[in-house]
């Protein structure tokens, strides 16, 4: 296997100059991007709606057409979906990343090309690896396996040719035969999409295999992990997988979870990446070790603008270049993609930590938002739970706020509401039941997490007395009418704060 690990470090290692020539030169690479973007767009219906064949700068694109979300380019994206090619991007679109929804819809379909897979998401894939072995010499990552977090995939009903699944499964499914080889378990389990019975088959197929590296979300990883000690009898991963040296996590802060991986794989050398990645693609990666800073990538066929803090809330924000973002300060990000994505707000805010190279973190997301395992609960599903639950059981709901319950030891992790009712519920254990299932109903990730308890419990609802978020205002001098109350948030400062009041 050594051999193995030789010649596959070799091959993969030859990405890391190009990394380097890139990033000290990206604004040239967000250029050659930008027109080989408008070019590929020129045939396509939006290209033509917005003549493309005369954009020549970003100006001329932002003079076309305000930043999009997926509500405005939904009725695009569902003409593909019906089968109609040529809409967004000039090569035919097949596949589909599922991803939570937005306010008028429980799920996105993100539009995957080719282009986007080869050139994005598996460009990102193998600099991770690069810049990894390049830190780490004495690894050897490709004498074992790598286990695969992913997702499921199924047929797309609304067209016989369109397949989807959440961004892992997709890429799971159009891996190279190379890459299938490295990876464990096989691709009829790892694409399972019940996922009770996909853990205990993973754990199964995986238990006694050598498994130098795991990529996936913390929470699903967790599961895993404490079902083969049960099976295995012991209470340290590399007591499992004796070789285990690499884990890579994205999608959701690794804060929380850090020291339970601390628990769980206590054995040394244990090293962790940061990925930056989503449905709509692959921005950046943690290029040193023991950093938590990601290097954003300009050449992965992506064309960056980003959104001054300021500019949030506008109709039609001023966007910034590459060449003119600040050093720690809040941008949300907009992408044109390789996959026909067009000037698009993917709803996260980052801040830079250094430019040239350019690294970020993740700093949230646009709007308050529940993200802590993967569940993407915003401010919108969580109104339509709330009202819901007081149809049902005849209540009426001041206030509320809630925050995420991390996970400790061999709890589940789950939310926690603090609600202030005007009149009380008929039954609040019937409350806490409808809240939870609408919640269900209508984001897909939150029902996944909740399915059989497997990752978030049943909520934790705390009745407020009368007054409480007032008196808790009042204590930060936010009387008035432009302070509210924060709804959601993705740590539990608010929460633990609030909770002195009740």
């Amino acid at each position: 296997m050594y051999i193995i690990h030789a010649i596959a470090s070799k091959v993969i290692t030859r990405h890391v100059s190009r990394i380097q020539a890139v990033v000290e030169d990206p604004v040239q690479a967000q250029e050659n991007t930008f027109r080989s973007l408008i070019q590929a767009g020129r045939d396509t219906d939006w290209g033509k709606r917005y003549d493309y064949a005369s954009v020549q700068r970003i100006e001329d694109l932002k003079a076309r057409f305000p930043v999009q979300d997926y509500d405005t380019l939904k009725p695009w994206i569902d003409r593909i979906l019906q089968g109609e090619q040529k809409v967004l991007w000039n090569t035919p679109i097949s596949w589909f990343a599922k991803s939570s929804g937005t306010t008028s819809d429980k799920s996105k379909f993100i539009p995957v090309s080719t282009m986007s897979l080869e050139e994005c998401h598996f460009k990102g894939g193998k600099d991770v690896l690069a810049m990894y072995l390049h830190n780490n010499p004495e690894s050897r990552l490709f004498s074992g396996k790598t286990l695969l977090m992913g997702g499921s995939h199924q047929i797309n009903q609304l067209n016989q040719h369109s397949k989807y699944g959440d961004v892992s499964a997709v890429m799971m499914q159009n891996l190279p035969w190379t890459a299938k080889y490295a990876m464990t378990p096989s691709l009829d389990i790892a694409l399972m999409d019940e996922w009770e019975s996909k853990i205990e088959a993973m754990a199964q197929h995986t238990l006694d295999k050598d498994v130098t590296s795991i990529a996936g979300v913390p929470t699903w990883t967790i599961v895993l992990i404490r079902r083969l000690f049960e099976k295995r009898g012991v209470a340290d991963l590399k007591d499992v997988w004796p070789n285990l040296e690499l884990y890579i996590h994205g999608g959701v802060s690794f804060k929380p979870y850090q020291e339970q991986f601390n628990q769980l794989i206590q054995k040394e050398p244990m090293y962790y990446v940061e990925t930056y990645n989503a449905s709509e693609g692959f921005f950046a990666f943690q290029d040193r070790l023991r950093s938590d800073e990601m290097l954003l990538m300009p050449d992965y066929g992506l064309y960056y603008e980003f959104i001054p803090i300021e500019e949030f809330d506008k109709p039609d924000p001023k966007t910034l270049t590459w060449a003119q973002v600040e050093l720690n300060k809040q941008y949300a990000v907009v992408i044109s993609s390789n996959a026909g994505l067009w000037r698009y707000k993917i709803g996260d805010t980052i801040r830079f930590t250094s430019l040239f190279p350019h690294r970020v973190q993740v700093s949230g997301r646009v709007k308050h938002f529940i993200n802590a395992f993967g569940e993407e609960v915003i401010v919108d599903n969580s109104d339509k739970a709330i009202a819901e639950a007081c149809a049902q059981t005849g209540a009426r709901v001041t206030e509320y706020t809630a925050a995420p319950i991390y996970i400790v030891g061999n709890e589940k992790g789950g939310h926690e509401w603090i609600i202030e009712f005007t009149k009380a519920p008929d039954n609040l254990e019937r409350f806490v039941h409808v809240l939870d299932n609408t919640l269900k109903a209508i984001n897909s990730d939150y029902e996944a997490k909740r399915h059989k308890d497997l990752a978030l419990k049943l909520p934790v609802v705390h009745v407020a007395r009368s007054g409480t978020f007032y008196d808790w205002l009042r204590s930060k001098g936010k009387l008035g009418g432009q302070h509210k109350i924060p709804r959601l948030s993705n740590d539990r400062t608010y929460l633990e704060d609030i909770m002195r009041f009740l």
